[in-house]
């Protein structure tokens, strides 16, 4: 099928571009990405790059002439591939080329509650959606039924984070005699409801932040519960909305298990176990995945006496075996109950405690229990396409442009089939603006990070060493915590860098950190794999010294048999 090529849309303000000048003629065959024309803007020069692979079939407007944005200039396809005999808008009807500049620049006025792309949900694909587009010079609107931010900034990644600072926070203050700061420990007290209004303000900042950017950027935001009623119509609190393109991106909610006494009122979710005021005496966990466990993390520094439950084997089993065995560890160390390959059978709420039971017939009573078992997909808002719209376990089926099987329609972030991480949806929302307006680009999720938040954190990006021994000769470095000396310094010397490469080529296949600044770490391994680095071309980089990212160098250097700061193997 023949690709359009557009008039892009370089800014805000752009409302046509001039071509300077074709650099390929109507016959000549083209790779995605080679430039196709040069135009020029009001601001800048530039080119137009080919949209995909194929022989450029026509172009409607010569050197010299100047064209409205978003107006298909040519087509690039298959040789002999029929194309419409003259131009159009994107997302109209084919249109008489333009006679003159004046005529050009003609573009009919939208209304009121018209728009170029409209988006339901404020979450992060959404509110980066809505920017971009409208950075593109797109007219959008936002639907939000909560508050901006979504579940990321309100009820997940950042009061999380917060109050794990918070846990850290404690820490440091009991291990602060190692170090000569002796602090009368005994009369140390949280108050559960500080730390809730302390989160609450850093929410409320990043929220209204996100608000803010909105509306600096000519962002139509509308409060209440969107539902779609056509494929260009939006409805919410009674009134519709038309727009050339709609992107979804409704996030999650937390999911539920059919199981006895989960209806108890001291079970909570995760965004329920946030509002709590005061520390439960015991708090249990139903999930050790990345929820569970952080939330486990924070408690136990508040002072609670936390168990977790888990199914499988191991804690945060989406991990490198290393790192789950090394996370199980670290939790039990501090003082959590691990109970993993564990079964609940149902929830005894009598006397106001719930009492998990397991299928063993054990029982264990808590203040609280809190259900970790993941999330699903918020789509609620789907309305008259929930038989059209594409969806696989719940989840909205989309292509690498983000797109749905509806060609106005795109979706990102939780409700999709792709990845679920914050950060994923941040790029999904940009590159579905960028494709709603007219650009044609694709999603790339290789290589995303993965983040856990306990104490030590956890990260990893690339595969796992069981997944990389299935197709690959592979070699393993790894190199502890215990022997860096900026490490050593700060008193976390507990965990490892571990690199896992193909022997063939030294290339890197994953990279898994347990330690202090995991998070932060795993930003060079993805960058170096991003660049397709060699773990030769890592080893011969300096590093500053005393780093914790000196760890990464050295497990590489370990990958070769060549480590410096280890004993010889």
């Amino acid at each position: 099928m023949a690709v359009e090529v557009f008039m892009p849309k370089a800014g805000m303000d752009m409302k046509e571009g001039k071509i300077i000048k074709w650099l390929v003629n109507v016959g000549d065959e083209v790779k995605e990405g080679d430039g196709v024309l040069e135009i020029e803007t009001d601001k800048v020069t530039m080119e137009v790059e080919a949209p995909a692979d194929g022989t450029l079939l026509c172009k409607y407007f010569e050197d010299g002439t100047t064209v409205p944005v978003v107006t298909i200039i040519g087509y690039i396809g298959e040789k002999g591939e029929k194309v419409p005999d003259g131009p159009a808008t994107a997302g109209a009807e084919e249109t008489k080329a333009p006679e003159s500049t004046s005529e050009a620049t003609k573009k009919p006025e939208k209304n009121d509650n018209s728009y170029d792309v409209a988006v339901i949900g404020g979450g992060p694909a959404g509110y980066v959606a809505a920017i971009r587009a409208a950075q593109l010079g797109g007219k959008v609107v936002i639907f939000e039924k909560d508050v901006v931010g979504g579940t990321c900034l309100n009820r997940g990644c950042i009061p999380t984070k917060t109050y794990i600072k918070t846990a850290e926070t404690i820490h440091g203050i009991k291990e602060a005699h190692l170090r000569g700061v002796h602090v009368d420990t005994n009369s140390l007290s949280v108050n559960m409801e500080e730390i809730y209004n302390y989160k609450n303000t850093v929410v409320k900042k990043l929220t209204s932040g996100v608000g803010a950017l909105l509306k600096s950027n000519g962002v139509e935001i509308v409060n209440g519960t969107a539902t779609i009623a056509d494929k260009n119509t939006v409805e919410c609190n009674g009134k519709k909305y038309t727009s050339q393109n709609i992107i979804l991106c409704g996030g999650s909610v937390a999911g539920r298990i059919p199981l006895e006494g989960i209806e108890g009122k001291k079970v909570l979710d995760s965004t329920d176990i946030l509002e709590l005021k005061e520390i439960p005496a015991k708090l249990g966990v139903i999930g050790g995945g990345v929820i569970g466990c952080e939330i486990a993390t924070a408690f136990n520094a508040f002072g609670s006496e936390v168990t977790i439950v888990e199914l499988a084997d191991n804690l945060v089993s989406m991990f490198d075996k290393e790192v789950s065995t090394s996370i199980e560890k670290s939790m039990k160390k501090a003082g959590v109950k691990v109970l993993t390959g564990k079964n609940i059978k149902k929830i005894e709420n009598s006397d106001e405690k719930p009492c998990i039971v397991l299928e063993s017939g054990e029982k264990f009573e808590f203040d609280n229990v809190l259900l970790s078992i993941g999330r699903k997909a918020d789509i609620e808002f789907v309305g008259s396409l929930k038989d059209t719209l594409k969806l696989e376990r719940g989840k909205i089926v989309v292509d690498e442009y983000c797109k749905t099987n509806i060609d106005n329609i795109y979706a990102c972030g939780d409700i999709t089939t792709k990845s679920t991480l914050a950060h994923s949806a941040f790029k999904m929302g940009e590159v579905a603006a960028n494709n709603a307006m007219g650009h044609t680009e694709k999603c790339n999720l290789n290589n995303v990070p993965g983040c856990l938040y306990t104490m030590p954190e956890a990260a990893s990006v690339g595969l796992t060493e069981e997944a990389a021994k299935k197709d690959h000769d592979i070699a393993v470095g790894k190199f502890p915590f215990g022997a860096n000396g900026r490490a050593l310094s700060s008193g976390e010397s507990e965990g490892f860098v571990k690199v896992i490469i193909d022997k063939k080529y030294g290339e890197i296949l994953g990279v898994h950190i347990v330690g202090a600044v995991a998070t932060e770490m795993i930003m060079e391994a993805k960058a170096a794999m991003d660049a397709e680095l060699t773990v030769y071309e890592i080893s011969e980089m300096i590093h500053p010294h005393p780093t914790y990212t000196e760890a990464f160098v050295e497990a590489c250097t370990d990958a070769l048999g060549r480590c410096i700061h280890l004993p010889k193997k």
